[in-house]
């Protein structure tokens, strides 16, 4: 029987039974949807969490109290124990590292800022040594930034993002404009670029002041972060990270073999971290995916079963008129396989547009890889044939006077 003629009768096959078809393809079709969306998903958080890191150079390390991203409350106890780190460090580091090019730190909180009646929420009120903004690259856009003498005076100048600009200043020139933060006045010498969002929250919604009048109005008992960049390569960077890490070792009194009292991270480490949370959530909705698969090819082995019960006489016939066991093995793989690839395709075009509507609320653009495509659907054809090898093989072993007595 040649390929093409068992490809049709797979098809009649199919289409004479619509329903059942449609109903035995769920399975498939959610696995395959699930393995399309979550490697949708991870490539696309990858490439844009890489981005955004990179925003922030890659010659740039921070030192900090504690790590970016804490897994348990223990790591949480442990981090909340240490000393903070002071503006005295920031000095210390600023004058030790020799490597560095620029030295920076900050601190920041959420509170409200106002302006004639109206308000902001959740603004991010940050304390930054004028070198932040260019440690962040964060280009002024009118105006401009925070200066050596606004953090030797505790001016109380402030730099802003464009939320404060479009929700509460209002129409006009923003420089030179008052507005409160936690009832303290501020006036405006400044306006950020614009950042847009990330996983759709406003990246604009900030209110820069020197960090020496932070300190004033909020104190300094809390920890600062400090930021490194360094001119040179990988090797330079290395020696950098190693400077300041004996200086912070020095400083903090860590015993010799102990562990540091602080994090050192660069940019590497806050991706690799993000790495290891994408991959695991990946493994668990993939488990999970399998599963679907395995259901949905019992599904189709058991549906192929009955379909060789139903067509007994109809196999009985084709063996009398000279058809061979492998033409029969055939019929019944190819219609198997062909079954299962329909429902893969099903579930691309279901996991796309999931991956799709997931990335279009968070304003993120999607990165959809080939050959995540062409797994899923060799996904599902290695599911049909698997499966439908036991059907397959009873068809093609029927005997055909058995087969024919079927249905008399």
């Amino acid at each position: 029987m040649a390929f093409r003629e068992a490809l049709m009768l797979a098809l009649q096959s199919l289409w004479a039974n619509k329903m059942r078809s449609i109903l035995t393809l769920i399975g498939v079709v959610m696995g395959v949807a699930s393995v399309i969306m979550v490697i949708t998903l991870t490539n696309t958080a990858n490439a844009y969490f890489g981005t955004k890191l990179s925003g922030y150079g890659a010659d740039v390390f921070t030192v900090a109290r504690s790590s970016s991203v804490i897994f348990s409350a223990d790591e949480y106890f442990k981090f909340q124990k240490r000393k903070i780190i002071r503006y005295e460090d920031y000095l210390a580091v600023k004058q030790a590292c020799t490597l560095c090019k620029e030295v920076g730190t900050q601190d920041d909180r959420s509170t409200n800022v106002v302006h004639d009646g109206k308000s902001s929420t959740n603004t991010d009120v940050r304390g930054y040594t004028p070198t932040m903004f260019s440690l962040n690259n964060l280009n002024i856009a009118e105006g401009r930034a925070l200066t050596d003498a606004d953090m030797d005076h505790a001016t109380h100048n402030a730099v802003v993002g464009y939320d404060i600009v479009d929700n509460i200043l209002g129409e006009g020139d923003p420089i030179g404009k008052e507005l409160r933060v936690d009832g303290v006045p501020y006036t405006i010498v400044g306006v950020g670029e614009r950042q847009g969002k990330t996983l759709g929250q406003s990246q604009d919604n900030w209110v820069a002041i020197p960090l020496s009048t932070y300190q004033q109005t909020y104190g300094a008992s809390t920890s600062l972060v400090i930021y490194c960049r360094v001119d040179g390569g990988a090797n330079v960077m290395s020696r950098a990270e190693d400077q300041v890490r004996v200086l912070m070792r020095t400083r903090r009194h860590d015993l010799p073999g102990a562990d540091d009292s602080f994090q050192l991270e660069t940019n590497d480490t806050f991706l690799q971290i993000w790495k290891q949370i994408s991959q695991l959530f990946a493994f668990i909705v993939l488990g999970l995916a399998s599963i679907a698969l395995v259901v949905g090819g019992v599904v189709i082995m058991n549906i192929m079963l009955v379909s060789v019960t139903e067509r007994t006489r109809e196999i009985g016939v084709r063996k009398a008129l000279g058809a061979r066991q492998r033409d029969v093995l055939l019929q019944f793989l190819i219609e198997s396989a062909l079954m299962a690839t329909l429902g893969g395709v099903i579930g691309i075009l279901l996991g796309v547009g999931a991956a799709e509507g997931i990335t279009l609320i968070f304003g993120i653009s999607v990165s959809l890889s080939v050959w995540s495509i062409l797994l899923g659907l060799f996904m599902a054809a290695g599911t049909g044939i698997f499966f439908g090898v036991y059907p397959a093989s009873k068809a093609a072993k029927l005997d055909p006077i058995v087969a024919l007595r079927a249905d008399a």
